[in-house]
């Protein structure tokens, strides 16, 4: 097995969105602000070498929707998904498996190009794309409050080509989906994300998605205003964490833009932050 991180460029949101009933006071010490109050984040991938397939952990925003939109996001950057996968002597063809940890729009964007003006095609098209079917029907029947993240051109083209599968979920932790990963679903974001737990060699690396956006959330009540359950989210949050400390967890964080993996330390205090490192240095 071999991992590599895909970067796909940098994006803007509101810091109080980020942290939600947290003061700016508090997390504009690690997130500090633009005078528009946006905090800059990281579209950040994962890919990984697992035998016979060449898998992808989401695809970042994408390049299709109008200029408008991206208008609101504030894009930067050089890097690009498809770039990033190219520079490491891969082809878009060769992906086989793309697991979608959630279908929001700076995760799955990228996952489908437009083809024509109102036509779209799979980015990747020899690849199945895993989502779960809990989380599909959250998606495409979506809330109020999510459904300007749930953006019909990114889902239902995946589903109309035919390369859509769903990971079952039969309780919160699926073992052995594929050879060394697993997946812990979660609920308190959105309905049924599901994070990749990838065994390597002694190590376990935890995609972390929307649980643990940056290095800024990991005290308990740092929860997003974007997530659906909050308090679903603190407790999901606070059993995750401790377990990550106490058995030294990886965590690989897709939108911290300083730091791209993390440790845990238990202190009298709580989990906090232990180090802080590029992927390539623990391989």
């Amino acid at each position: 097995m071999k991992l590599h991180t895909i970067e796909t460029g940098k994006f803007k949101l509101d810091g109080g969105a980020m942290f939600g009933v947290v003061p700016k006071s508090l997390w504009n010490r690690t997130n500090p602000a633009d005078p528009n109050n946006m905090c800059t984040w990281s579209l950040r991938c994962l890919l990984i070498e697992n035998g016979d397939r060449l898998m992808l952990v989401d695809t970042g925003i994408g390049d299709k929707q109008s200029e408008l939109f991206f208008s609101h996001y504030y894009l930067s950057g050089d890097d690009t998904l498809k770039k990033s996968i190219e520079a490491l002597g891969f082809s878009l063809d060769e992906i086989t498996d793309v697991i979608l940890t959630h279908l929001h729009f700076d995760h799955c964007g990228g996952a489908i190009a437009r083809n024509g003006a109102d036509q779209f095609r799979p980015v990747f098209k020899n690849a199945v794309y895993w989502s779960s079917e809990r989380h599909w029907k959250w998606a495409t029947q979506p809330n109020m409050r999510e459904k300007a993240s749930f953006l019909k051109e990114n889902i239902f083209p995946i589903e109309e080509s035919g390369q859509l599968k769903f990971v079952n979920r039969t309780e919160d932790y699926s073992k052995n989906v594929f050879e060394n990963i697993d997946f812990l679903f979660v609920d308190g974001h959105t309905d049924s994300m599901m994070l990749p737990v990838i065994s390597y060699n002694d190590k376990k690396i935890v995609f972390m998605a929307d649980l643990l956006p940056s290095v800024g959330h990991i005290p308990l009540p740092y929860v997003m205003g974007y997530d659906t359950r909050p308090l679903i989210t603190l407790e999901e949050k606070g059993k995750f964490l401790k377990k990550a400390a106490d058995e030294n967890y990886i965590l690989f964080l897709e939108h911290d833009s300083v730091n791209e993996c993390c440790t845990l330390t238990n202190t009298e205090k709580g989990v906090r932050l232990g180090n802080t490192f590029q992927l390539k240095e623990i391989l």
